[in-house]
């Protein structure tokens, strides 16, 4: 009688077990390859969506720099289509945010002029204006709000985000922007208005009287709707006095008295007094 041979064999009530762990871990090893490709997965090779989706997030969560960064790339590899140009106009607002304004102003000024039909140029207008609007005032007035101070910087930048914001009033007067940009030119005109109050005053306190009626002039002729006239009109009729133009300083006090009856030159023929030594030692006191 012959010896038997036959190999071992596995239960057959094991085998359904062993078919289901085998499945597992394939599925397993499938999904690691997934996460570790998705991982590896950068600005550099996500496709348009992804990659906008990317910049998106960055910039709704403050991470400016990454938003540019981001914006970047797609702009750089896909460089048409409507992605592409929400891309530039976001990327605009980033650097805006991130403190670039050349950089923000670079990009905005290339969209208007590349995309001038673009469903959404009324905000690069917009953007524009409120990049030149932040780029007078320094870091601490941002905070304390020293309209004084503003009065008496350099008015390049204002001067520029009053024409932008004008510009975007008469070329869009619909614009849901266009309002808030309406009310920025009054608080512009207004600060551009005391710069020239401020020299005019300077003038008047170093006798340069023609000097001083000129500017005062100036800011009766173009910020007539300011509530400075009233002090122009004054400043004017101190300099036309002390000129020994008497007619024509009776004729500015008139319109001041018809217009600002309330003025303080009316009462007070020494107006506007020179700050004193103290007020000019205090800090963003605007009187330096």
């Amino acid at each position: 009688m012959r010896p038997t041979t036959d190999s071992p064999r596995l239960p057959s009530s094991r085998l359904p077990a062993l078919k289901v762990l085998v499945v597992l871990m394939l599925a397993v090893s499938m999904s690691a390859c997934s996460m570790f490709k998705s991982k590896r997965e950068t600005i550099d090779t996500m496709p348009l969506v992804a990659l906008y989706d990317n910049a998106h997030a960055s910039l709704q969560n403050a991470d400016y720099a990454a938003a540019t960064k981001a914006y970047q790339r797609l702009i750089a590899r896909f460089p048409s289509g409507e992605y592409n140009e929400q891309a530039q106009l976001e990327m605009a607002y980033s650097q805006y945010k991130d403190n670039q304004p050349d950089d923000a102003l670079s990009t905005v000024n290339r969209f208007i002029k590349t995309y001038p039909t673009n469903k959404h140029v009324d905000y690069a207008y917009y953007l524009r204006g409120l990049i030149n609007f932040d780029r007078t005032s320094g870091v601490i007035e941002r905070y304390i709000n020293r309209e004084g101070s503003q009065a008496r910087r350099d008015q390049g930048y204002n001067l520029q985000s009053f024409d932008d914001f004008s510009e975007l009033s008469r070329r869009f007067p619909d614009s849901a922007y266009t309002a808030d940009a309406r009310q920025r030119m009054i608080y512009l005109r207004n600060i551009l208005a005391q710069y020239e109050i401020n020299v005019a005053e300077f003038y008047l306190r170093n006798k340069a009287y023609i000097a001083a009626a000129d500017r005062a002039q100036y800011v009766i002729e173009h910020y007539q709707q300011a509530p400075q006239t009233g002090d122009a009109l004054a400043i004017l009729t101190r300099s036309y006095l002390a000129l020994d133009q008497k007619t024509l300083a009776d004729q500015s006090r008139q319109v001041l008295a018809l217009n600002y009856p309330n003025h303080p030159y009316l009462s007070d023929a020494k107006w506007p007094h020179p700050p004193s030594t103290l007020r000019k030692m205090v800090p963003f006191s605007g009187h330096h």
